[in-house]
């Protein structure tokens, strides 16, 4: 049995939370022991881990200067698990994982990355400082994991050592995530939106990466053209920053716009979607829209990351930053036969971003770096398979 202890933030709604739950839920429990190590308790999505085989330890960190009692804590359950593989997502986690290998039998060491092309000038100094730290240590961890072509590419920019990074894309959960009438109809009566009028969503944290901006500009336009479609807003963020966008809203939006805030459940949410949207001006490869094509939901996205690979001829696709582009392509998508495109888009995401293709892929990368381990794909943990089998392009 390979022990593997995946080390993240929190679990509260984000796409590299969901991805790290749908890939612990679907390892192979006969080969791989999953303990998920959260630094900060009671996220949303902890209630997902419920007769899942996977274990959750919460760090309960109390706060950002919360240090020394944090790593003795850290360093304490990392010793008594001692697993053979550390796999940290995003930033912190991950030069928090490079740093902790000494204390725990120094076992290999997998880092999580995924994001491409951010504006760091957006962000507090410490996320500044975070990926400051992340280049510097990236010599140190075994593998980096990357969800994206656009983020491989990003990385390599900014001097990453080549040969350490992976493409492994997202997976998405097709027995999750699947089109259900009766959760549209729910949903639907929630938030008043009758049987003939078009749903257009967003489903995104409050972040200038976001662009909810460009998204509200675009609604307007939209709205103009067509008098029968609605928006909704679903995620959470900055009280100040989302009042803003509200109040913005209101001069053009009064009475279409819905402020539907955190949600848990996301697959009865997409459902009641004719159109899913991404805005956002930088992403590696965006899990809202993976997410809603497999519930049979065209998306309209930008041109950012890898979500143009990810949607394909299944969606639209405009330039970032772009209202009168974006509304274009919105308008074009409600009046294509949106029917037959959410059924290409499920077909799309079943064979070529399933959670198959990502468990599967993950798992060729930590049984080739787990000691003592015997690789069902051709290879012996240790020792450096071919680089080409390790780019998993899904």
């Amino acid at each position: 049995m390979i022990k593997i202890a995946l080390i993240i933030r929190s679990l509260d709604p984000g796409g590299a939370e969901r991805q790290l739950l749908a890939l612990a839920r679907a390892l192979d429990k006969s080969r791989f022991e999953m303990t998920i190590v959260s630094l900060y308790s009671g996220g949303i999505l902890e209630s997902e881990l419920e007769n899942s085989g996977v274990r959750l330890i919460s760090l309960n960190k109390g706060g950002r200067w919360d240090l020394p009692r944090f790593l003795s804590r850290l360093f304490h359950e990392l010793r008594n698990l001692r697993p053979d593989v550390v796999y940290s997502y995003l930033d912190i986690p991950n030069v928090i994982a490079v740093c902790a290998k000494p204390f725990c039998s120094s076992p290999a060491v997998i880092w999580g990355a995924r994001s491409a092309n951010i504006d760091l000038s957006t962000y507090d100094w410490l996320r500044r400082f975070g990926f400051w730290l992340e280049r510097r240590l990236a010599c140190l961890p075994d593998r980096i994991v990357v969800n994206s072509h656009a983020g491989r590419s990003y990385l390599l920019s900014r001097g990453f050592p080549g040969k350490k990074l992976v493409v492994i894309q997202n997976g998405f959960d097709t027995t999750q995530f699947h089109p259900n009438a009766e959760a549209r109809s729910k949903i639907r009566r929630e938030w008043g939106i009758a049987d003939d009028q078009i749903l257009i969503g967003l489903v995104a944290r409050f972040d200038l990466v976001k662009d909810h901006a460009t998204f509200l500009r675009a609604a307007s336009l939209i709205s103009r053209v067509k008098p029968q479609a609605h928006f909704v807003c679903v995620g959470s963020g900055p009280a100040v920053y989302r009042q803003a966008l509200a109040e913005a809203a209101q001069l053009s939006l009064s009475g279409k716009i819905i402020w539907a805030g955190a949600r848990s459940d996301m697959p009865d949410v997409y459902n009641a979607f004719d159109i899913n949207v991404s805005s956002s001006i930088s992403e590696g490869c965006p899990n809202v829209v993976g997410e809603a094509m497999a519930c049979t939901v065209p998306c309209v996205v930008t041109d950012v990351g890898d979500a143009a690979r990810l949607v394909g001829d299944t969606g639209f696709v405009c330039s970032p930053q772009d209202p009168q582009a974006l509304a274009s392509k919105v308008i074009s998508c409600i009046e294509t036969d949106r029917r037959v495109l959410g059924l290409k888009a499920r077909r799309r995401i079943e064979e070529n971003w399933s959670i198959r293709q990502l468990s599967q892929n993950t798992e060729r990368a930590l049984l080739a770096l787990a000691p003592n381990a015997t690789s069902a794909f051709g290879f012996s943990a240790g020792i450096e398979p071919d680089r080409d089998a390790l780019k998993f392009q899904g």
